[in-house]
């Protein structure tokens, strides 16, 4: 089978990882997938650096001319059986180009995001069938009009192989310089507002008041690191929380944490939640859009409202306090996650939608 991708974004984010993970996925199992996507875009620089076609061409606007002509001609040359797009506008684009084509390839729209959606043309009409990262995502959209029969849910998977503890565990204690036994909490995110981060910052004067010996991480970069830095020095922090930047060593920064926080507002799914438990980490996040499918509320983790610093603070307090049931949560996690939300689950269920979609044509 040969899957073509599109995608529009230029940044890198669950979005881009899932896609990437899926064409490694293909690939292992003997189909071929390829990609097209903006000049400059991250996605295209890390597909190419694992050996997949990358193909690039501008997607300046929703109704763009010459990128049709341009993803057509590619498409023409690839001659793909599937064509999976992934934002609005390369959605447009691509499903344009597809539905012009002698011999069109099936086209499919995979919906990351738990936000209500601002085009039912790009999931309606263009495409053949919509894929959703998550049950809450799929009834969002039948809610909006879908129906019910073109969607599918597919939980984003992550490769098991990859989330294994260094030898002899992870390094940033050494790193920030950090006693080997100081609590350390993390979170590997993106620094936006929805990702909750000032929230946990308001929850930590709390934490340190019962464990003053805690220190906290931010992996991750955007938006938000200059309110956050303010804040951090307004709440004389700085001495117990580490802003990372962005890691590539994400299993290590995993590997190096007791305990995973993100008291996310929104989350379609939550791979940050998926890729903690696969390093037998208990979690917390919010009780919001699809991260209930992650998290088990006392089983694989903890589940606290949304914008609610003083909860959240209890339950972090609650799971330093009690290490044996911290370790027996992550454990629960670890099992979820490999039987659930494995690359190759998902990618046997992005097989399923596409051989269905052909056998159907």
């Amino acid at each position: 089978m040969i899957v073509l991708h599109t995608e529009s974004s230029l940044g890198w984010g669950g979005q881009e990882n899932r896609t990437l993970n899926e064409m490694l996925g293909l690939r292992e199992l003997g189909h071929t997938a390829l990609i097209i996507c903006q000049p400059g875009a991250r996605l295209g620089a890390r597909a190419r650096e694992a050996g997949f076609p990358v193909f690039e061409t501008p997607m300046r606007l929703a109704i763009d001319l010459p990128a049709i002509l341009g993803l057509r001609r590619i498409m023409a040359h690839v001659r793909p059986d599937v064509v999976n797009t992934h934002s609005g506008r390369d959605t447009q684009l691509a499903g344009m180009a597809a539905r012009s084509l002698m011999r069109r390839p099936c086209i499919v729209r995979t919906r990351h995001l738990a936000l209500p959606i601002t085009s039912r043309f790009t999931y309606s009409v263009l495409p053949d069938h919509v894929v959703a990262v998550s049950h809450h995502v799929a009834r969002a959209l039948a809610s909006a009009g879908i129906p019910a029969e073109r969607i599918s849910t597919v939980h984003t998977g992550i490769d098991l192989t990859r989330y294994v503890a260094p030898a002899g565990g992870g390094t940033l204690r050494a790193e920030l310089g950090l006693p080997e036994n100081a609590p350390l909490v993390g979170t590997v995110a993106i620094l936006r507002r929805k990702k909750g981060h000032a929230e946990l910052l308001e929850a930590i004067p709390a934490v340190l008041a019962r464990f003053p010996d805690t220190h906290f991480v931010f992996a991750g970069d955007g938006p938000q690191r200059a309110n956050l830095e303010r804040r951090i020095a307004e709440l004389q922090l700085g001495a117990y929380v580490h802003l990372l930047g962005l890691r590539r060593d994400v299993v290590n920064v995993l590997a190096s944490l007791d305990l995973f926080v993100l008291p996310t507002h929104q989350e379609a799914l939550g791979t940050a939640f998926v890729e903690a438990g696969a390093m037998g980490l208990a979690a917390i996040g919010s009780r919001v859009d699809g991260v209930p499918e992650v998290i088990d509320d006392g089983k694989t983790g903890l589940l606290v409202p949304v914008h609610d610093p003083p909860t959240l603070a209890e339950a972090i307090i609650a799971l330093l306090a009690d290490p044996a049931r911290r370790r027996a949560l992550g454990e629960a996690a670890r099992e979820k996650v490999r039987q659930r939300f494995s690359r190759l689950a998902m990618v046997a269920g992005m097989l399923d939608v596409y051989e269905s979609l052909i056998e159907t044509r």
